[in-house]
């Protein structure tokens, strides 16, 4: 595979092309503006693998290149490059993931061959996933069909205490096993379910087969709780409160064992409703999570509010806190926070071991992502939970290996 240098200095360009062929990587295609750079990505795209882009250009900047090159239908790993504001990287780096490019790295100038080589093996490795793109959304009417037919199904996302090392949960994750399709994931059919006045009955039914999970991990001497997403226009009806109880009292499962993660997607229409049911759930000991905390419309002020006793920090401030002085800055303050107000705090998104171990530092509850397991089944569960607490002597303060 190919490799193109995109940067109007030509010094900069010969000192990267001199570092890559250092490190074994060739050819290296050299290009000085952006638009010739597209027309070679339109023309041989599926022969370049690689493209590292300076920001600061002349012309088509780095950041409008980054825009072009989302339309241009090239599937590479990107790498930016700036001499520029360490912030202003972090700001590229978020946009040009926000366009589904797969970003491999943001490094300043001048490029320290020992950040490069990383780049370069995880590159050639293969480690480093694609985005998925969402796919298409669902219409309601099938949505309807499959909510009736049962064709929902949920996998777990185990949560691990980053104090013990044990196991104290599972976030359920919704999963559609369409006819035709195969695995749809919750992006194409989430927003319908709000949109046309469905989130109800697809909430009702992942809550229905979480809490049977609950129930058969209880009877296998499994006792965790259960994370399950609610959406905002699921507080509007005031029996809620009622519903939920009378599910987990007909599937034999204590209140205590549910979690229900709030994510406010679209602003509260009605202000009193959500008040009055969350206050209610929390009556009946039924834990109440903030999801996504720092995104979105969740805030301050829901924390304020509204009776949450877990806090869910956003992957998007964890992953590279640890380098990240900003990121290490927002994570520290929200940490304090709900240590002062005694809530919980989960981090999401805990894909490395430098992640863990930096958020062991600082004093995180709870942790869960990748580097502890994907989301799987609820009967593939019990067997992983064998595995992990075989591992806990291992584990104290650090990570297992």
């Amino acid at each position: 595979m190919k490799t193109l240098v995109l940067d109007d200095d030509p010094f900069a360009l010969k000192l990267l092309d001199r570092q890559l062929e250092h490190l074994g990587v060739s050819p290296v295609l050299l290009v000085e503006r952006a638009e010739q750079a597209l027309d070679l990505l339109r023309a041989e795209g599926d022969s370049i693998g690689l493209v590292f882009c300076d920001l600061q250009m002349p012309g088509t900047d780095g950041v409008e290149f980054v825009r072009h090159l989302a339309g241009v239908g090239w599937h590479g790993g990107l790498v930016l490059v700036s001499g520029e504001d360490p912030r202003v990287l972090q700001t590229a780096e978020r946009l040009a993931r926000a366009h589904g490019i797969r970003l491999l790295g943001a490094i300043s100038k001048p490029v320290a061959v020992a950040q490069l080589r990383e780049i370069v093996e995880h590159n050639s490795a293969g480690r480093v996933a694609r985005v998925r793109r969402p796919g298409r959304s669902r219409s309601p009417d099938e949505l309807r069909r499959a909510i009736e037919a049962g064709e929902l199904t949920n996998h777990y996302q185990p949560k691990v205490s980053l104090v013990t090392g044990e196991l104290v949960g599972a976030e359920a994750l919704v999963r559609w096993r369409h006819p035709e399709a195969g695995l749809v994931y919750p992006d194409q059919f989430i927003g319908v379910a709000e949109e046309h006045g469905l989130i109800d009955a697809l909430t009702r039914a992942v809550l229905e087969v979480a809490l049977r999970q609950v129930r058969t991990w209880l009877d296998t001497g499994l006792a965790l709780h259960v994370s399950v997403n609610v959406s905002m226009d699921n507080l509007a009806s005031l029996d809620f409160p009622d519903v939920v109880a009378a599910m987990a009292h007909s599937a034999r499962v204590p209140l205590s064992a549910v979690v229900l993660e709030v994510t406010e997607s679209r602003l509260m229409k009605d202000v009193l409703a959500p008040l009055d049911i969350l206050t209610r759930l929390r009556l009946k000991r039924i834990g109440l999570a903030i999801d996504d905390f720092g995104t979105g419309h969740s805030s301050l002020a829901q924390l304020r509010d509204l009776p949450f006793d877990e806090l869910k920090l956003d992957r998007s401030f964890v992953s590279g806190a640890v380098n990240d002085a900003s990121l290490a800055a927002i994570v520290d303050g929200t940490l304090a926070m709900a240590r002062q107000l005694g809530i919980t705090s989960v981090a999401e998104g805990v894909e490395e071991r430098t992640d863990w171990d930096f958020l062991v530092e600082h004093g995180c509850d709870v942790a869960q992502g990748y580097f502890i397991a994907k989301p799987m089944s609820g009967e593939a569960l019990p067997a992983w939970a064998g595995a992990w607490m075989q591992r806990r002597q291992e584990l104290g303060r650090s990570a297992p290996s």
